[in-house]
């Protein structure tokens, strides 16, 4: 795999950990959740990338939090990584987006919603930072291979591709396992999203739910399957929490569930010999 600044254990032969609250809320909820993070990263030899949004522009209802401000948010992100030196991961949503983010961000991360936008692929390319591409809940994994050119033709091939779900009926999301190997043949990291994959989006109430109980099932399965990562958001307090709760991991559970995914990881690795 390509190197990444600051990535630590890519000697350990684990899966790569993107992982944070879906959004910078606070500088302490961000520096909590890395914390509790890097603390399990360094006891299991885990790669992580901390994970935080410095803005939600895909919201249902108009009043939906977005943000504490973008360049407040990124000051955050980017205090994170030099004092737990490590990598970090944001959303982005424009071209405008892309050239800000990346003075702060490590790893640029392309929304599922918007993984054919070749004009926000090519700009996100041209920073030179990793590019994170999550699959369209509307795309079969073949068609990621299109998406993963369009940066790749830029001369950046630093690129993760994340599975996060198929829609299934207007209400739910269902995992295609087929899909992992699928995108691996592209060459580049395959991610598996454990948390966004149990999305339940178009709620009446204009609020996504979510089914947290099968992060552990669907995160099984994966590392089960061969991915290359794991990519989960997780929050100190989910219930309360500004955007997603409804799917995100409690704090508290991580090192249960990632423990546990090494020990996978680790006889899957013995199975292969």
């Amino acid at each position: 795999m390509f190197s990444i600044d600051k990535l630590k254990y890519t000697d350990s032969g684990n899966f790569i950990l993107l992982a944070g609250p879906c959004a910078i809320e606070s500088e302490d909820i961000a520096f909590r959740t890395a914390e509790e993070l890097v603390r399990i990263s360094d006891k299991y030899r885990i790669p992580l990338i901390f994970k935080g949004s410095f803005k939600k522009a895909n919201r249902s209802r108009l009043d939906s939090f977005t943000g504490i401000g973008d360049l407040k948010a990124l000051q955050i992100l980017k205090k994170v990584g030099t004092e737990f030196s490590i990598p970090t991961v944001t959303d982005i949503h424009t071209e405008h987006d892309a050239s800000m983010a990346s003075e702060f961000a490590d790893v640029l991360q392309i929304p599922a919603f918007l993984s054919r936008q070749t004009d926000l692929l090519v700009a996100a390319a041209r920073t030179g930072r990793v590019v994170n591409i999550k699959k369209g809940q509307f795309l079969s994994g073949d068609a990621m291979a299109f998406a993963a050119q369009k940066v790749k033709e830029t001369g950046n091939e630093r690129i993760f591709l994340t599975e996060r779900g198929n829609s299934f009926g207007y209400q739910d999301l269902i995992v295609d396992y087929r899909n992992l190997p699928i995108m691996q043949q592209t060459g580049f990291p395959v991610i598996l999203d454990i948390t966004h994959s149990l999305q339940q989006p178009n709620q009446t109430s204009g609020v996504t739910g979510g089914n947290p109980q099968m992060i552990e099932t669907i995160a099984r399965a994966g590392i089960a399957v061969g991915v290359d990562g794991i990519f989960m958001e997780t929050h100190p307090d989910p219930a309360h929490a500004l955007s997603d709760g409804a799917n995100m991991l409690p704090l508290e559970k991580a090192e249960h569930l990632l423990s546990n995914l090494v020990k996978i990881r680790q006889q899957i690795i013995q199975l292969d010999r």
